[in-house]
């Protein structure tokens, strides 16, 4: 995937062959933070404009500005995937939680 970062929000970046343009959508986010421009250099100014504009409409609201990650995962799993994961993570001498952030981690940036 190719993505673009800034304040904290990342984009997915793809080119449109038929209008013979790059096309850049927020990720992570409910609201639909998108923009588009004919060369990359452009398209960074334009993400960056998206950005700011979401954020100064989300502050002429007085709404906090949705964030693309809390902190927090719920997730439901199988038991049997649920015991083996516990059962690595002591054997590594981690809590579940240190040892399932690092899987995150590793396949996130794989």
């Amino acid at each position: 995937m190719n993505s673009m970062t800034y304040k904290g929000y990342t984009a997915r970046i793809e080119f449109d062959e038929r209008d013979d343009i790059f096309v850049g959508r927020v990720l992570g986010v409910r609201d639909i933070i998108s923009f588009h421009a004919d060369s990359v250099a452009e398209l960074r100014t334009e993400f960056a404009v998206a950005v700011d504009d979401y954020l100064a409409d989300c502050a002429e609201q007085g709404v906090s500005p949705e964030k693309p990650a809390s902190g927090k995962v719920m997730l439901r799993i199988r038991p049997e995937v649920h015991a083996a994961a516990t059962i690595a993570a002591q054997a590594a001498g981690k809590s579940l939680n240190q040892w399932a952030e690092e899987a995150f981690e590793r396949a996130a940036h794989a």
